[in-house]
């Protein structure tokens, strides 16, 4: 089992977590949010995170709440990832590549990017740069992080997510990081990945990282224990046999690396194809290590 941790972002940094919170810079500008997965005592005191965070986020339910400003600073920023564009045919350095990022303060204590996916960024980028007009499926989408990379490294790109606005933010993201032609489906996921296989469509490069819990564009329910078995079945539907990476990601506090390792397993063994799992985590400057989900690839080249 591997454990995975973005290296060398110099626009973002995990400063400090634990009594049920994290302290993290995004940029020039410090934030302090809930993280469940913190339950050991924080490193730095109370006072010590306050004075250096600009911004707290205060829950007033388990799904919402205000920011609370505690020196001045911007509603909405921007901060860069570069890829990693070592291009393994010629073995140079292509021209540089970022992934821009629109960041804002929003009611559900997200800003807008998950840090330990950069990580997948550059697996995806390192994948699909390799293979000629590949396509690409971003499940659960947010806002677009996977998807930019893939584009960036010349993928046929297809970003869904239920929540138009967030669409309309990786949107953003994409025109921010000087790309353009990106898919962009406002749909179910499950309901989309079934209509990809009645259509007969497949792809080199997927990935899914669905919630513990969310809903459809429509109402459509849906519960990662409860849903997740189909979900896999579905997707390894439209998986190209021949080359392929799946990323499956699972941020669920009762989720152990071995389910991801049991739903792919049986595909591996039949198509022949690398099966990895882990674990992705953020080392803070205090010392301590954020826990932030469980994983599983599957890759043929």
């Amino acid at each position: 089992m591997k454990l995975l941790s973005p290296q060398n972002w110099n626009d973002y940094e995990l400063i400090d977590c634990g009594d049920f919170e994290k302290l993290e810079r995004f940029g020039k500008y410090i934030t302090i949010r809930p993280e469940p997965q913190a339950v050991w005592p924080k490193i730095y005191s109370l006072a010590e995170w306050e004075k250096m965070a600009h911004v707290k986020f205060v829950p007033k339910s388990s799904s919402s709440g205000d920011w609370k400003k505690l020196k001045q600073m911007p509603d909405q920023w921007t901060i860069a990832y570069p890829l990693d564009l070592h291009d393994e045919k010629q073995k140079t350095k292509n021209k540089k590549q970022e992934l821009v990022f629109r960041l804002g303060l929003t009611a559900f204590k997200h800003v807008g990017v998950f840090p330990e996916q950069a990580v997948n960024w550059d697996k995806i980028y390192s994948f699909l740069s390799q293979k000629n007009n590949p396509k690409f499926l971003n499940l659960f989408a947010y806002t677009g992080g996977a998807s930019i990379a893939a584009k960036a490294a010349g993928a046929d790109v297809t970003h869904v997510d239920s929540i138009k606005q967030v669409v309309t933010w990786a949107n953003e993201n994409m025109q921010k990081s000087n790309l353009d032609n990106i898919r962009w489906m406002v749909d179910d996921a499950l309901k989309f990945v079934k209509k990809e296989m009645r259509r007969g469509n497949k792809y080199e490069g997927i990935i899914l990282d669905p919630p513990a819990f969310g809903h459809g564009p429509n109402g459509e329910k849906w519960k990662l224990e409860d849903n997740i078995a189909e979900m896999i079945e579905s997707v390894l539907q439209i998986v190209n046999t021949e080359q392929h990476l799946l990323i499956l990601n699972a941020y669920s506090l009762g989720f152990s690396a071995l389910v991801p390792e049991n739903l792919l397993r049986p595909f591996a063994q039949k198509h022949k194809s690398e099966l990895e799992i882990g674990e992705l985590y953020l080392p803070a400057k205090s010392g301590v290590n954020l826990p932030l989900g469980v994983w599983g690839t599957l890759t043929k080249q």
